[in-house]
């Protein structure tokens, strides 16, 4: 198999028992084939990072804010039989840049010039003009600012709901369905800001779409711990319940 972004086990012939069905993706437990892979994933970043712009902390010097991240590994069983892991992380890296090992978002938010970047320069702009506005407090400026703040408004709502509209995921069934109608459905609201970045979804439809049978998933916490330790370095975690729990009872078809 030549998809990069599929890694085979090293000791494919002394891999720890499978399991017969995906665990719950927001449990606690994790079979020892997924914890195998995890590892092995800690050990690629764990060499690579001081390559990256990304700062987890841990890299004297390195300029950025420091952020860690939820990457996340999915064992899977391709087409042909064979035995591997996918990986990615939550959100995107800074810099933009990536190993092509990763599985990728569904929708590239740093694609240059793409409407994302082009609505909140717009929205940006519109600020400017309201904090103009609002310092020369002039009484015939209040209506202005008034309309100005409800274009800013309908505009970022418009732009949120553009973007939501890129994010088409396959469930179990091979059924395509959006964002918008996956949180409708299965959480009777609208997608939470950032709904479809996660790990745990972009790991199950790349293998949805290349018709991988899922086996395991496990994520954990690379970086340095938040400050109240509720994300601790290397530390396994749930998939969250805000933005993914919709989706993942959609992709699985509530099979957890």
């Amino acid at each position: 198999m030549t998809d990069s972004r599929f890694i085979p086990f090293k000791n494919a012939d002394n891999l720890p028992f499978l399991p017969e069905k995906l665990n719950n993706p927001f449990g606690t437990t994790c079979s020892e084939i997924c914890l195998e892979a995890a590892e092995d994933l800690k050990t690629f970043i764990l060499e690579n990072q001081q390559n990256w712009s990304h700062n987890f902390g841990f890299t004297p010097g390195k300029s950025g804010k420091v952020k860690g991240k939820m990457f996340g590994v999915l064992v899977v069983k391709t087409a042909e039989g064979s035995l591997g892991y996918l990986s990615t992380f939550s959100g995107k890296l800074d810099g933009g840049q990536y190993p092509a090992r990763f599985v990728p978002a569904l929708f590239d938010i740093s694609q240059e010039d793409n409407f994302l970047d082009i609505g909140m320069t717009e929205l940006s702009k519109i600020g400017e003009e309201i904090a103009k506005l609002t310092i020369e407090n002039k009484a015939q400026t209040t209506a202005e600012i008034v309309a100005l703040k409800n274009k800013r408004k309908n505009k970022s709502t418009n732009l949120q709901k553009q973007l939501f509209d890129q994010y088409h995921f396959l469930n179990l069934s091979g059924e395509r369905k959006s964002l918008i109608s996956i949180f409708e459905e299965y959480a009777q609201r609208k997608p939470a800001g950032g709904a479809g970045e996660c790990a745990a979804p972009k790991l199950l439809h790349y293998a949805f779409e290349n018709k991988m049978k899922p086996l395991a998933i496990a994520e954990f916490w690379w970086g340095k711990s938040t400050i109240y330790k509720d994300k601790v370095h290397g530390e396994f975690y749930p998939a969250c319940e805000d933005k993914c729990k919709p989706i993942l009872s959609y992709m699985l078809e509530n099979n957890f």
